[in-house]
């Protein structure tokens, strides 16, 4: 029997990153055969029927699409009993691993003989599935329905994916069953404790102790990897000779695999709990999820998990080497570390009525790089006008043009165009310090601040010296949609030579932005204004943009930033000159 490769979505080809089964090994319907990545994704391939694997026809790195061959199964007919060898006592081999602590609902020895085509009982009731807890967020807006009414699932298999503003992930089932109906849509938002799906339990079809055999032969070979080293109270390890017979595993290379809750008679499963989108997450991160405790339901691997065990790597790290307690006053923001006095400490609730909320993650991480840029770059700002009146003719004259292209020309984009033809004549701006050398960039990649409901964040627009106007403004659009919703990637953010804050659709005049380290220069542009200008003659009336260019004087003086202002101001009045 050949295992083909399902339909995968709108992808053509994708990729093998690991192969989680060999010849020999014994496996269940449903249970995942290979991972397979795109450029967005990772996921495992189960597979369709129970048997013994003859042939593999794939390895890593092969690209695969749907209907290529997997491998070949021997098929295993139904009703075989399951064929479990149970060596006596005295003569089982010891375990390979052995847990840390046992808990003490573990069963300390299983019945020989308790037989293997008994069928697993279930309860005839359904049963509602909710939201787990989410951690720090309150409401999470689901993006992708993975069941279907009528479908069968197991416990622990995804239901649906979820996302906030800062990660995906899956939410696994708590029961096995049948789907009776599914509670939720996309674009729904859920909290902890929000139904999902019902589903009926007791499935009739479910696959029970003698519709599948599960052999794992004493002599094969196979071994359990041992579990690396782990925070305390990890879950309970087995190895094949110490499993109760209700529990089930597929041994591979000697790597652990997970089975379907219906299989029994093997060993407890090792492999780290985890849904693909967390191991792709953990590879990313080069993350070994063998050292990651699970704090999901059956000790499952969340994001958070990850998360947690990057950050106390880190923090372990960084702490070594370095005494308390100015680290501490430094991050409280108390100002001890630079010598300053106490910050004070007030309780505001005795003057009046006083809500606390926390501050959100991107001002926590903004607020951090201000500040270091604040006190670590010696600020100086050149404030300027320009006169924008034909410029933003051009403009709408343009949008009139194109009202029915579906791009918008926004003064950003010509901003941007401006800010590579002043790059261009000053190079000094478009550098970096790296010790007392000073780096050069003869790439032109402009961010530029967009607001977002959490706080400000910096998109970047790469190669804007070889994009045009419409191009730009397509490209703005797209970056700060994805900021709203909160889904900038880091590539998005990475990178800026020189970055642009805009307030003019908010107001003011002139203000000092801060400037983006690495970054040696920003400017901040307000709203125009029409202001009486004398043109020899008369008063006559011009759009006048207010600019505000902030520079690191150890890099640039005040002269060179004139220049530059004077510059992007010309460029502005007369658009032609930016082809100069």
């Amino acid at each position: 029997m050949e295992v083909q490769i399902p339909d995968i979505g709108d992808f053509d080809e994708v990729e093998v990153i690991e192969v989680l089964v060999k010849p020999g090994d014994t496996v269940s319907a449903e249970q995942s055969l290979i991972t397979v990545e795109s450029d967005k994704a990772s996921m495992e391939i189960p597979s369709s029927a129970a048997g013994v694997v003859r042939e593999l026809r794939v390895k890593i790195g092969d690209n695969v699409a749907k209907g290529n061959v997997v491998l070949v199964l021997d098929a295993l007919a139904q009703g075989a009993p399951v064929a479990v060898p149970a060596a006596p006592p005295a003569a089982a081999p010891a375990p390979a691993v052995t847990p840390a602590s046992a808990p003490a609902s573990a069963p300390a020895s299983a019945p020989a003989s308790a037989p293997a085509s008994a069928p697993a009982t279930a309860p005839s009731a359904d049963q509602t599935v909710r939201v787990p807890d989410i951690g720090d967020f309150d409401t999470v807006e689901v993006i992708e329905l993975l069941v279907k009414p009528g479908d069968r699932v197991i416990a622990e298999q995804s239901l649906i994916t979820v996302e906030s503003d800062k990660a995906s992930m899956e939410i696994p089932s708590s029961a096995q069953g049948v789907v009776r109906s599914v509670l939720v849509a996309i674009g729904d938002k859920v909290s902890k404790g929000s139904p999902i799906v019902v589903i009926a339990a007791g499935d009739p079809t479910s696959v029970t102790t003698g519709a599948v055999a599960a052999t794992l032969p004493a002599a094969s070979g196979a071994s359990v990897r041992a579990q690396p080293a782990i925070p305390a109270d990890p879950a309970p390890i087995r190895t094949a000779s110490a499993a109760p017979a209700s529990e089930g595993v597929t041994v591979s290379d000697g790597r652990v695999h997970p089975v379907p809750a219906e299989l029994h008679g093997a060993a407890q499963v090792v492999k780290p709990h985890a849904s693909p989108s967390v191991r792709q997450f953990a590879r990313e991160l080069g993350v070994d999820l063998h050292l990651v405790r699970g704090t999901g339901p059956k000790q499952r691997i969340t994001q958070d998990d990850v998360r947690a065990f990057v950050k106390g790597v880190v923090t372990q790290a960084a702490s070594a080497p370095v005494a308390a307690p100015a680290p501490a006053a430094a991050a409280s923001g108390s100002g001890a570390a630079l010598g300053l006095i106490a910050w004070p400490k007030v309780d505001f609730a005795k003057f009046g009525d006083v809500e606390a909320k926390p501050l959100s993650r991107i001002k926590k991480i903004s607020g951090a790089n201000l500040h270091r840029n604040w006190v670590m770059i010696p600020h100086v700002t050149n404030h300027d006008d320009a006169d924008i009146t034909e410029l933003e003719a051009l403009r709408v004259q343009l949008n009139k043009e194109n009202d029915k292209g579906g791009v918008k020309v926004t003064m950003l984009a010509f901003l941007i165009k401006a800010c590579v033809s002043a790059l261009r004549k000053f190079p000094e701006f478009n550098a970096s310090l790296d010790g007392e050398s000073l780096v050069y960039k003869r790439y032109f990649h402009i961010g530029f601040a967009a607001d977002t409901p959490n706080g400000l964040v910096v998109p970047v627009v790469r190669d804007a010296d070889q994009k045009g106007v419409y191009q730009i403004a397509r490209e703005t659009g797209e970056l700060a949609a994805k900021a709203r919703d909160g889904k900038l990637g880091p590539g998005d953010m990475q990178g800026g030579c020189f970055s642009i804050s805009s307030l003019g659709g908010i107001g003011g005049t002139y203000f000092t932005p801060i400037i983006n380290a690495p970054e040696v220069a920003i400017l901040g542009v307000c709203r125009s204004s029409m202001r009486p200008v004398w043109d020899g003659k008369q008063f006559a009336p011009r759009l006048i943009l207010p600019l505000s260019l902030s520079y690191d004087h150890r890099v640039i003086d005040g002269a060179a930033a004139a220049r530059f202002n004077a510059h992007l101001g010309q460029v502005l009045a007369d658009f032609r000159r930016v082809l100069l």
